[in-house]
């Protein structure tokens, strides 16, 4: 008993490090939302077209809205977590996003996002299948390109396209609109403090 009560006291010492936790999150996903969103804007044509062409896009009603709720919501939801202010509120539009992400876009590729016949969750066929092309890829590239070269800075891949990331920005931001922007590091903490001291 007395080990477990020192084992607690010394995890209890870590709370003062709690802000890291919620910080890290914010600094994640605020570019990987910024770079979502300003590549939507930068040609927001191309992308309601994408949006609503049932043929080679997605066929969404409303496409022109979406398009600009989509690339709205994650480039201010990008500003909002940098500075930490209103995080638990714009989590729910960003995990809106991805949620209409997976289902929409990524559900018929099955779960991972680079695929790897090692693993496979469903769609294992497809999975196969990708990984005899990155084979066949990889011999093409040996044979007639600098393939050192091209894998320099990393192996070549097979995109899958699965839900894997945006599921994984969506647990993650799930997890932010429940705990919130952290302290110190948030206008959400100095917004809480000074409220609180005024009561």
């Amino acid at each position: 008993m007395a080990l477990f009560q020192s084992l607690q006291r010394l995890l209890n010492t870590t709370r003062i490090f709690d802000f890291l936790a919620p910080l890290a999150l914010r600094l994640y996903l605020a570019p990987v939302f910024w770079m979502a969103g300003t590549s939507k804007l930068a040609d927001i044509e191309s992308t309601a077209a994408w949006f609503g062409n049932s043929d080679w896009g997605l066929g969404l009603p409303y496409p022109t809205v979406l398009a600009w709720l989509a690339a709205s919501s994650e480039v201010v939801g990008a500003i909002l977590l940098v500075i930490g202010l209103a995080v638990r509120w714009v989590s729910i539009p960003l995990m809106l996003t991805m949620v209409v992400a997976m289902i929409s876009v990524h559900w018929q590729y099955g779960w991972q996002a680079i695929a790897d016949s090692k693993f496979c969750l469903f769609n294992c066929s497809d999975a196969q299948e990708a990984a005899e092309r990155l084979s066949a890829a990889r011999e093409i590239l040996q044979q007639y390109g600098n393939y050192d070269w091209l894998t320099g800075q990393g192996s070549i891949v097979i995109l899958n396209n699965g839900i894997e990331f945006a599921a994984t920005y969506f647990i993650m931001l799930l997890v932010l609109f429940f705990i919130g922007a952290g302290r110190f590091f948030s206008i959400d903490f100095w917004i809480d403090r000074k409220l609180k001291s005024q009561q």
